[in-house]
């Protein structure tokens, strides 16, 4: 026995059936050949969607490279931990990194009369923040001041360490953001010193990375509203492209991608301990508002091409031309414009 595989007919690919089957046979059956019901011709909006393959995550990647000075991994963080603004990333002998929020790398000692500085300004805003300035003498500057040393010495007397004033290189690492710790390169016990590959970390915000064919580069822009389904392929979520490459990369199918980043409205609980997982991304192209529409069922061919629909009502039956226009895959309706009432109903297969 010979087992025959189907597959789903996009609305698109429908009309070409029904071209051809147009040219193919020119003149429609006078009546139905196969069981039939109706349908009402509606004013709807209607809106043209494509699907994209993507993959949930995490955001940018980050290798934290110690420069505490040599001395033993004391502690590492687990992989999966989100860290934030304050928290210890690992120690050396005993001596911990901290996790402060700043673009710009720490790179050097932090002390009262060092050069100013957009580090020291990124200190200074982290220092309040955490709650040690509480009588708002910091300016948060590109000037390290008494205040600053200050404030340090508080943080320092909370973490239980000398309060010097004074942060050594290594002591804080600035990342842009809560962290969610991917790989341990040095595990506790092993030795490290400056330049010591410690850990990577993702950013702890969850995207979604597709790689759009160039060829459709035109139908996806930064700011443009998604859907995206889950694996179980019935959670969907709302996501906005947040950008969208300009370099592209060939792949072995032939075509090359750019890259496009979107975010997640409300992840919530949904995407808990989803990692690299598999999603379909659903892309508005098109919408058209208030237009009369037919189920794409409702197309026949017409004899000399175009298409044409059969209105029906009690003990009558009358074909009428009509131009398709925009397809709704996903609600398999299509927009028509025709001589036709709105509420009139139109024969469609029966299911």
């Amino acid at each position: 026995m010979k087992i025959m595989k189907t597959t789903p007919i996009t609305g698109a690919a429908l009309v070409a059936l029904l071209a051809a089957g147009c040219a193919a046979s020119p003149q429609p059956a006078p009546t139905p050949q196969v069981a039939v019901a109706s349908a009402p011709v509606r004013r709807a909006d209607v809106v043209s969607t494509i699907q994209l393959p993507g993959v949930l995550g995490f955001d940018r990647t980050y290798s934290v490279v110690g420069e505490l000075a040599p001395g033993i991994v004391t502690a590492v963080p687990r992989p999966g931990a989100v860290l934030g603004r304050g928290a210890r990333l690992f120690a050396v002998d005993g001596a911990p990194a901290t996790l402060l929020y700043g673009s710009v790398p720490a790179h050097r000692d932090f002390f009262w009369g060092m050069s100013d500085g957009r580090d020291v300004r990124r200190l200074e805003a982290n220092l309040v923040a955490l709650g040690m300035d509480p009588g708002h003498a910091v300016t948060v500057d590109d000037h390290f001041s008494g205040a600053t040393a200050a404030a340090v010495r508080r943080w320092q007397r909370k973490l239980g360490r000398p309060q010097t004033g004074r942060l050594d290189l290594g002591s804080v690492v600035f990342l842009p953001g809560r962290v969610r710790i991917r790989t341990v390169a040095a595990e506790a016990g092993t030795p490290a010193g400056p330049g010591t590959r410690m850990l990577t970390a993702n950013s702890a915000t969850r995207v979604v990375q597709v790689p759009l064919t160039t060829d459709r580069l035109g139908q996806l822009h930064p700011g443009d509203q998604v859907r995206v389904t889950l694996p179980d392929g019935e959670t969907t979520l709302r996501g906005r492209v947040r950008t969208v490459g300009r370099v592209a990369t060939a792949q072995d199918t032939g075509l090359a991608t750019v890259p496009v980043t979107i975010t997640l409205t409300r992840p919530g609980r949904a995407v808990a301990g989803l990692d690299l997982a598999p999603v379909q991304v659903s892309v508005v192209t098109a919408r058209h508002k208030n237009v009369l529409t037919v189920p794409v069922t409702a197309l026949l061919p017409r004899p000399g091409g175009g298409y044409q629909v059969a209105l029906t009502a009690p003990g009558s039956r009358r074909l009428v031309p009509v131009e398709p226009g925009l397809f709704d895959e996903e609600g398999g309706t299509v927009e028509i414009t025709g001589d036709m009432p709105d509420g009139a109903q139109v024969e469609v297969p029966a299911s």
